[in-house]
């Protein structure tokens, strides 16, 4: 079947959400049609335009932008002055509200591919109204059992690599949550150690999360290396600002919170995510998703998962125009 064509923006903007930030922001697609956000992984990576093709141009009116500190917002990341405090879970919902008041939409479809799954739960959880649907891939919840995975559990798929990311912390750090503590040298003073912890951060990331070849060489940048472990162990560092305090996590607590919103999730059968039972069990708590599991598939579904992206948004396209008619 096959991404839809690529396309342009008809229009873009920065738009200030305060706190001397300022988020970049797109729309494509038909200026009339359904109104859908797509939301990035991370934190702190940033949108692409291949996003764009998972909406049939035609129906839905596509609007992509890039989190607080990342891509081609400002004040980015990767600047050592940047002030993270201010950029946590809340402050990201509120960015969606501003943008979605500044474009004058009512109500949109969420898109979340991996920590944009676990913002756009949290955010239809606390804005329930403002979201007609929601589409997931790459499903995660941001608890605190999820990080220790991440972080520590797969040590045991991955003695070698994990050594040496445990290495790079101070010895009596290695114990701790290496999240938290490779933040505290992502804050450091000294330029050097806070290059040596981007490196060794994304490192461990390449070495655990398959990703396809694009995905990987981004690391490369140095901005963006720097911006992107700094902000993602910011988050892991601090719960997601989720402020659950137990390794459950506040969006399986509150999935009831999702009834009556339409959802699909796509997952790759091999994602390490699934070794926690997440994804299955978000979806037997939310009795109005669906769950497709792609099978041979890691955290990116493939060709299989997008198709099964597809096909949500186009069911979804569907009945939005019942409903309007």
């Amino acid at each position: 079947m096959g991404l839809h064509p690529a396309i342009e923006p008809y229009d873009q903007g920065m738009l200030d959400v305060g706190d001397g930030n300022h988020v970049y922001w797109e729309t494509s697609g038909n200026p009339h049609g359904k109104p859908a956000v797509v939301l990035h992984g991370g934190p702190g990576s940033r949108t692409s335009p291949n996003l764009r093709r998972y909406f049939d141009p035609d129906a839905y009116r596509i609007v992509l932008l890039d989190q607080r500190g990342a891509g081609r917002s400002l004040p980015r990341a990767s600047d050592h002055d940047t002030d993270m405090s201010v950029n946590t879970t809340a402050h990201l919902m509120s960015d969606l509200e501003r943008l979605r008041a500044h474009l004058c939409i009512e109500r949109w479809l969420v898109w979340g591919v991996s920590w944009g799954s676990v913002l756009g739960l949290r955010y239809a959880q606390t804005h329930p109204g403002v979201v007609s649907e929601l589409v997931l891939t790459g499903v995660a919840t941001g608890s605190d059992a999820e990080v220790a995975l991440l972080t520590r559990g797969l040590g045991k798929i991955f003695p070698e690599a994990h050594e040496r990311f445990l290495a790079v912390l101070p010895a009596g750090e290695r114990d701790g949550n290496p999240a938290a503590a490779y933040n505290r040298l992502l804050e450091s003073p000294d330029a050097e150690v806070r290059a040596r912890a981007a490196r060794a951060w994304t490192d461990w990331e390449t070495a655990t999360i398959p990703a396809p070849p694009g995905s990987v060489a981004r690391f490369e940048d140095p901005e963006f290396r720097m911006g992107f472990a700094r902000t993602v162990t910011h988050y892991w560092g601090n719960d997601h600002f989720l402020g659950d305090g137990n390794d459950e996590g506040v969006v399986l607590r509150d999935a009831h919170r999702l009834k009556g919103i339409p959802g699909t999730l796509v997952q790759g059968s091999l994602d390490f995510g699934n070794l926690l039972g997440i994804v299955w069990r978000l979806h037997h708590a939310w009795p109005d998703s669906e769950l497709v599991i792609v099978d041979e598939a890691g955290h990116d579904a493939g060709e299989v998962g997008d198709e099964a992206l597809l096909a949500a948004t186009d069911k979804y396209a569907r009945a939005g125009a019942r409903t309007e008619a």
